[in-house]
């Protein structure tokens, strides 16, 4: 399957400072498999109807355990459970691109 960009619009502060509200980023469904530290997409199996952008941490019960960079704010796996990922956020391009910008591994 040939991988596709789309773009997603980040909301709410949970993984400031890596991502801020307001911030777009481009998502690629597909290409190599997500790893420990990836920024990722997807939904929590117990909030099917909310897409959401969380760092990947671990691989389990065949989907990934997810956390935001915001300590602060939990609405992240700790709440939710396990995250199905639907793709990984390659960079983000709205506002002012930050060239050669990698998002930090854990």
């Amino acid at each position: 399957m040939p991988s596709a960009l789309y773009a997603v619009l980040v909301t709410g502060p949970s993984m400031a400072p890596t991502l801020r509200h307001g911030d777009a980023v481009l998502v690629r469904r597909g290409g190599r498999a997500v790893r420990p530290g990836d920024v990722v997409v997807g939904v929590f199996r117990s909030r099917p109807g909310l897409l959401v952008v969380k760092r990947a941490l671990r691989a389990t019960d065949g989907g990934w355990w997810v956390q935001g960079d915001n300590g602060l704010v939990t609405d992240d796996s700790r709440a939710y459970g396990v995250l199905d990922v639907q793709g990984r956020v390659v960079v983000r391009y709205w506002p002012r691109p930050r060239w050669r910008f990698r998002y930090p591994r854990v």
